[in-house]
């Protein structure tokens, strides 16, 4: 049989095993539910004659039941079945285990079949003890094991059934708008992308061209001007910087707009983008150009980090580098890289520069720190940037070294659902405690519904077996078979609550029969005797016993 686990929200019917921990909380706490199940049954006087070893053992067999049903369903579910047939203190670890193992279950066939042979358990089981054992009636052996089998196994299995049928429901509908949602991430970045080439192109086609032209022909302009006008040689070679500084920004621009799988031009990723041999190769540059640049580094390489990590720290030093030459020009900076073991911490912070910027730098817009900060929030981490105490600027980011996909996409399910109006997915603790109580009012459900149908059982009993035939029914000189048909058979706890009590015996008695009986008066036991010579009833005699707690006498329900 199939079995498939359910959600973590039902303790009951998790897959696996187990811990040791959580299979000693369960036998501890099923203990506990069949003892106070017991103390319920035996103070509506439901208590059998079962001897206190044979509770014990039984009772330990319940347990280790109970705690196997994960690895043993199918077995823990008949067994359970049987047991409750013998010993009804132990109905409400039936009910549990029958709820669990059919709600694991996913074959609805198989299920039907393992639900109805348990069913039909407690019945047989009932029949054999109350007939074989106790010498008493086939029609309260199978009212009882009806009552047992009804609510301790087939209530539970269905409404475990139909859990299992939610579990895989909602399951499904998860999956579906997983799938959805994803479909739809897609869709929107497949949009993006082709927006962003087509506007690449654009800007690749139109601006680019025309930088180019004034780049060439500020060149050309350059060379002529070296004979006939050295004076203007110096703007013309400023034009040209500035059209070659242009191009250089546009392929920036179109690096960016393009798709985001990959990098283009010279920053194209590589193995060693992020590394700290390529942050070392920023900062040799900023040296080179005539920046002082202090390096550090702090804990491992990260070579083996994910690719997008090693980026987002490659782009934040470099852009964080690139300020600093365009707007704080001879400013001493401080590069620093700690490698933590959950998460990268990165420092650039410059000081005052020494001289006011070129005008002809231009100011800058701040639209890379926000491209940093949200590469860096793409990744679960986080950028500031902004003016230092001592007067320069400083950009610290901060970024997971493993960066958790699935809680992102969690965190974006969870807002969506807000948005439309749905119910966010509650906790895992929350989820624990909604099942737990689930579980004790249906269990205090369950137990109420049996000692309704057990009361009503011994109603039935004490109709057909102990009440008092009709006066007339009964004389002396009737045939043992007579009698019996009449009033039953010889009762087991009845005869030990009359032994060394009951009546001395006529003279030429061959037995004596106790019928099974309930009547007390002033918490006496009344008793009747029939007592015959050969096969003829020769006395009837009426005497009562106190009820002393090993001779406590009710429906003979054998209890845990």
């Amino acid at each position: 049989m199939r079995f498939v686990p359910v959600l973590p929200a039902d303790p009951a019917a998790s897959p696996g095993g187990g811990g040791p921990g959580l299979l000693v909380a369960e036998a501890l706490a099923g203990g506990v539910v069949m003892v106070v199940t017991y103390a319920v049954l035996h103070s509506v006087g439901q208590s059998g004659t079962l001897g206190r070893g044979t509770l014990l053992l039984l009772g330990c067999g319940a347990l280790a039941l109970l705690v196997g049903r994960r690895r043993f369903p199918q077995a823990a579910m008949l067994g359970q079945a049987a047991l409750v047939g013998v010993m009804p203190a132990a109905s409400m670890l039936c009910a549990i285990v029958c709820y669990s193992s059919t709600r694991r279950c996913e074959r609805a066939r198989r299920r039907d079949v393992l639900l109805g042979s348990a069913a039909v358990l407690p019945v047989v089981v009932c029949l054999l003890r109350v007939v074989v054992w106790q010498d008493g009636r086939w029609q309260y052996a199978a009212q009882l094991g009806v009552v047992l089998a009804a609510v301790t196994v087939l209530v539970p299995g269905l409404v475990g059934t139909a859990a299992g049928q939610q579990d895989r429901l909602v399951l499904a509908l998860r999956e579906r708008t997983a799938a959805a949602e994803q479909a739809r991430r897609l869709a929107e970045s497949e949009s993006r992308i082709h927006e962003r080439s087509r506007i690449a192109a654009e800007m690749h086609d139109l601006v680019g061209h025309r930088l180019s032209l004034i780049a060439l022909h500020a060149g050309g302009l350059e060379m002529a001007l070296g004979s006939q006008a050295p004076e203007l040689r110096e703007e013309a070679a400023q034009v040209r910087r500035a059209g070659r500084d242009a191009m250089d920004e546009l392929r920036q621009v179109l690096g960016v707009l393009g798709p985001l799988g990959r990098d283009t031009g010279t920053d194209a990723l590589t193995d060693a983008t992020g590394t700290r041999s390529d942050v070392l190769a920023l900062v040799e540059e900023s040296r080179a150009a005539g920046v002082p640049v202090e390096y550090s580094w702090e804990g491992e390489d990260l070579d083996a980090v994910q690719p997008r990590v090693r980026r987002a720290v490659n782009r934040v030093v470099r852009e964080s580098l690139t300020n600093v030459h365009r707007y704080a020009p001879g400013a001493p900076v401080w590069v620093t890289v700690r490698h933590l073991p959950e998460r990268i911490e990165l420092r650039v912070r410059n000081g005052p520069p020494s001289a006011r910027p070129a005008a002809t730098s231009g100011l800058g817009t701040g639209r890379g720190l926000t491209g940093l900060g949200e590469r860096v929030a793409l990744l679960g981490g986080e950028l500031t940037a902004g003016p230092s105490a001592q007067g320069g600027f400083q950009v610290e980011a901060t970024v997971p070294t493993d960066p958790d996909q699935d809680g992102a996409a969690d965190r974006q399910v969870r807002e969506s659902a807000a948005l439309e109006g749905l119910p966010a997915i509650e906790g895992p603790v929350r989820r624990q405690m909604a099942g737990v109580v689930s579980a004790a009012l249906g269990l205090a459900g369950l137990g109420a519904i049996l000692l309704l149908g057990l009361a009503v059982v011994q109603e039935a009993h004490y109709y057909n077996y102990a009440s008092a035939p009709p006066p007339d029914s009964l004389h002396l000189g009737m045939s043992f078979d007579q009698v019996t048909a009449l009033v039953g058979g010889n009762n087991d706890a009845v005869s030990a609550a009359a032994a060394g009590r009951e009546p001395d015996r006529a003279a030429g008695t061959t037995r004596c029969i106790f019928p099974y009986t309930s009547a007390t008066l002033q918490d006496r036991l009344q008793i009747t005797r029939y007592c015959f010579a050969g096969n003829v009833l020769t006395d009837i005699s009426h005497f009562s016993a106190p009820l002393a707690h090993d001779a406590v006498l009710s429906v003979p329900v054998p209890s845990a």
